[in-house]
């Protein structure tokens, strides 16, 4: 199976490159290698052979867009460009699989969001990003569209990386405790998706994060804990919760956003780990490949 991954710069498409099945040939493009928010993309995947993409390009910086440029950016990238890849894909014969996020959801709901669950985005992100699934569906109704939430990696920037570096250069730290989801590490969720590319068959929205909820509170304070375990950490220092009030951001964020996994679950015949299982096996990862990039 020939596959194509947009986005492959940012640190899902990484994830999805090193963990490529031996029974598949794999491109990874980057917005230099491929502009999805170009008009006409089939002549550039018509030349890759792709059977099947996975588009994990997208605008992720949330505050920028709610002002200009940025809501222009996510709009052309995350809805413009996802009609784009749908738009090639249809013409070309080749499956997509599309990555959206919980975002679409204004998580004042008590209960876990189901895909077929009405989504309420309550800023701009989570608005682009809704209307890239709308696009995506009318255009190729036989695409798989795949949820996630608070990814992390070992890559790029994320909220691990980046409160590891806080805790290091800090006495006290104040993290948002108002706020719950499921942390979810790209490693997990890349395997899924390629469990996912292994069934042809699948089309419309599923859903797929690590099991287990958080805040963003419960996430640095596991983030410290496990850190000084791994020895990536020397010591550790007062994590002091907070309101999303105290705490202001250009972007409203929904409060309670936890992503339904069931239907995935039935699919793909397996479960993800906890996200605290997960956060421990990337935070050893990453210390072992700073180890070997350090001699």
């Amino acid at each position: 199976m020939k596959v194509v991954i947009t986005g492959a710069a940012g640190q899902l498409g990484q994830t999805l490159l090193s963990m490529v099945p031996v029974d598949v040939d794999c491109d990874g493009l980057d917005a230099i290698a491929l502009d999805i928010t170009a008009p006409d993309l089939s002549d550039r995947l018509s030349a890759s052979g792709a059977q099947l993409v996975i588009n994990a390009a997208a605008y992720t910086a949330v505050d920028a867009a709610e002002t200009e440029p940025g809501r222009a950016h996510a709009f052309a990238i995350n809805a413009r460009g996802a009609a784009n890849l749908a738009s090639a894909c249809a013409a070309l014969g080749a499956r997509l699989i599309h990555l959206s996020t919980d975002f679409v959801f204004d998580g004042a709901s008590a209960k876990a969001y189901a895909p077929e669950t009405r989504a309420r985005p309550v800023n701009q992100y989570g608005a682009s990003k809704y209307e890239g699934e709308c696009h995506v569906l009318e255009r190729l109704p036989r695409a798989l569209i795949v949820r996630t939430a608070w990814l992390y990696s070992r890559f790029g920037h994320n909220f691990v990386k980046t409160v590891l570096r806080l805790l290091r250069e800090r006495d006290e730290l104040a993290v948002v405790c108002d706020q719950i989801g499921t942390p979810t590490w790209s490693a997990t969720l890349a395997a899924a998706l390629w469990a996912f590319a292994q069934r042809p068959a699948l089309s419309g929205i599923y859903h797929y994060t690590d099991a287990g909820v958080a805040s963003w509170y419960d996430f640095a304070v596991a983030i410290q804990e496990e850190a000084v375990a791994l020895g990536l950490l020397d010591s550790m220092i007062a994590i002091r919760p907070i309101s999303s009030a105290e705490y202001p951001l250009a972007a409203r964020r929904p409060e309670c956003c936890v992503l339904d996994k069931s239907a995935t679950w039935r699919v793909l015949g397996d479960s993800a780990p906890h996200w605290r299982v997960a956060l421990r096996q990337m935070l050893r990862d990453l210390r072992d490949n700073e180890t070997e990039e350090h001699g």
